[in-house]
């Protein structure tokens, strides 16, 4: 038996190309919503205090590339109580092997998700890439970061209380290995990054990165979640992206506010 024990195999079953899951995003948050259901009001929880492990990256300091606090943001990590419920029994199969969930974000404050839509990832594409203006910027810009909306029929998906980002670690220990940083908005991030490479052309960090990333992406899946297809640490359940994405007829929850 391995360090990962069970949980080997699923660091060996292959994500395959995203291409179809990546076609299925977009109109997204046309998807509608289905306010009647039960699920539809459910609250809040803090992830916290059901033993998950994280820290709220907008709201630290050491959190590059940013390093800074994000105005606006806060330290709790809120989740519908369902979305919460399926992370503990995540949380529950890495500890069989020593490991653990850490979270990086949940639901967002629209302040945050304005200033990193409206302000910081267009300058910083810009910085790498002057030519890029017009619908060209707005299209790369929210390949990663969704508009704020005030639309109750089209929130940000970290807005509605069912997106969170995470990543993998030992108990109380180091993260494993992922190939990126978390929120690298560049083609890194895509969940299959090392997936078309041949073996051959794979450097030990992308192994593992590819090794991690399948163990992080099939526990969730095999959870019910969905990820997105150019963020390896983005995933949801119950949201707009969650019903385009696995073909479910609507979403459970909207826009979520205040934490309630």
């Amino acid at each position: 038996m391995t360090q990962f024990g069970p949980l080997s195999e699923l660091r060996e079953r292959p994500i395959g190309a995203v291409t179809e899951i990546r076609a299925r995003r977009g109109g997204y948050r046309a998807y509608p919503i289905a306010r009647s259901n039960t699920l539809h009001g459910e609250p809040m929880v803090e992830l916290k205090s059901l033993g998950l492990a994280g820290e709220n990256y907008y709201h630290a300091r050491r959190n590059p590339p940013y390093w800074q606090r994000i105005e606006g943001s806060i330290p709790a990590l809120l989740a519908r109580s369902s979305v919460a419920q399926r992370l503990v029994r995540v949380d529950a199969r890495l500890r069989s092997a020593g490991l653990q969930l850490h979270l990086f974000d949940a639901w967002r404050p629209k302040a945050v998700q304005a200033y990193f839509h409206d302000v910081w990832m267009p300058a910083e594409l810009r910085r790498r890439n002057p030519s890029l203006t017009g619908d060209a910027l707005t299209a790369e810009v929210e390949r990663y970061w969704a508009a704020p909306s005030r639309d109750a029929d089209s929130p940000a998906p970290h807005a509605t209380g069912a997106a969170i980002d995470l990543t993998i670690r030992w108990i109380d220990g180091d993260a494993l290995w992922m190939g990126s940083l978390f929120d690298d908005a560049t083609p890194l991030a895509h969940r299959d990054r090392f997936e078309a490479l041949g073996d051959g052309d794979l450097s030990f960090s992308d192994e593992e990165a590819r090794a991690n990333r399948r163990l992080l992406h099939w526990l969730m899946i095999e959870e019910g979640f969905a990820g997105h297809p150019d963020e390896w640490w983005h995933y949801s359940w119950g949201d707009q992206l969650w019903a385009a994405l696995t073909g479910a007829d609507a979403a459970h929850y909207g826009e979520a506010s205040d934490g309630v």
